[in-house]
């Protein structure tokens, strides 16, 4: 026992005459710590700030007592009792303190795996739409030389590649426009005026709008309707998503083809059904057809006829105007292809 009145000199004897018998005590509880983390390097923070916590704790506690003998006076038995108050304090401390630390880890960490997805998603957007506009400006470049250098003479030639010129063109603004859209809804500057919208026109137009390509292609157009649902939310929006889910529905259905559109009423929803042809998705590609810049094939010119094959953005846009208007998107194989189906709020007006 250190003397209250010992001198400095005889206060590091004596710590130096306990030290080994602190040690002895003390590193078994450590060891034994370092083996529970490891053991628990997979489990939950909050059980490793736990550990963290009752290693010191305790090995002061092991070490006290092994010191003194177990002879427990009044200053061991206080010493005791201030252990104990103190991993009573700190324990309950660690778990509410490692939960949070967790949940904001697990939170950053998504954040990050948001962010390199969005990354990710920008540069295969950049690449797709690089390649993309560069198809139609060469072929309008060589196109304009071919009349400029009079390689076109023929009268009807040039009216030949005029008109592939305004299709190209045509493709172009398209192309542009649907970028522009895009990037509206990706950076939450997508303004919507909502209102009452009973989905019957918005279909009708739609319909009407796709019939010449659907004509062109000899593709069938039915439409359905168990009910004329209304619902909220904003008319040009909601067009330009019948209008992408029809496009592509044609877009991808063989000559003599049908695309079904249905409406009716699910629920406290309306729901929005566009059947195609296209023969299916396979299974590993179903879970990207909304991605930005995917198309689903391997052909990346437009088709012959003047039906584009689109910036692979059509589905994109739309799945993102549908989660603009609270709702829901989705696609499943259903009979000779697939089937995309829309569910958004009723009005309640």
């Amino acid at each position: 026992m250190i003397g209250a009145g010992e001198s400095f000199a005889e206060m590091l004897a004596h710590a130096w005459h306990i030290l080994p018998f602190a040690l002895l005590f003390t590193l078994p509880v450590v060891l034994l710590g370092g083996l529970a983390l490891y053991l628990l390097r997979r489990g939950s923070l909050a059980s490793t700030m736990t550990v963290l916590v009752l290693i010191p704790v305790l090995a002061t506690l092991v070490a006290v007592l092994g010191v003194s003998g177990f002879m427990f006076t009044p200053a061991l038995t206080t010493m005791t009792l201030v252990c104990l108050l103190v991993a009573l304090v700190t324990v309950p401390a660690a778990l509410v303190l490692g939960r949070l630390i967790a949940r904001r880890s697990v939170w950053e960490r998504e954040a990050r795996e948001r962010e390199r997805a969005a990354e990710a998603s920008r540069r295969e957007l950049v690449a797709w739409i690089s390649h993309d506009l560069r198809s139609p400006l060469a072929g309008i470049q060589a196109m304009a030389e071919a009349v400029a250098d009079g390689v076109v003479a023929d009268s009807g030639e040039i009216t030949d590649y005029a008109r592939r010129i305004s299709g190209e063109t045509t493709r172009l603004s398209g192309m542009v426009s649907d970028l522009f859209e895009l990037s509206r809804i990706t950076a939450g500057a997508l303004e919507l005026t909502m209102a009452a919208v009973p989905l019957r026109d918005v279909v009708s137009d739609a319909v009407a709008a796709q019939a010449p390509l659907a004509g062109q292609k000899r593709v069938r157009m039915v439409e359905q309707a168990d009910a004329w649902p209304v619902v909220s939310g904003s008319d040009p929006e909601l067009a330009r998503i019948v209008r992408n889910l029809v496009s592509n529905a044609v877009r991808h259905t063989p000559p003599d083809g049908t695309v079904a559109v249905q409406l009716g009423i699910d629920g406290g929803e309306a729901l929005l059904a566009v059947d195609d042809g296209c023969g299916g998705i396979p299974d590993d590609e179903i879970g990207r057809v909304f991605d930005v810049a995917f198309r689903g094939t391997r052909a990346r010119t437009p088709e012959r006829g003047g039906l584009a094959s689109g910036g692979g953005l059509g589905l994109a846009i739309a799945k993102g105007l549908v989660e603009a208007h609270r709702g829901r998107i989705g696609v499943r194989n259903h009979g000779p292809g697939c089937r995309f189906e829309v569910r958004l709020p009723l009005s309640t007006s």
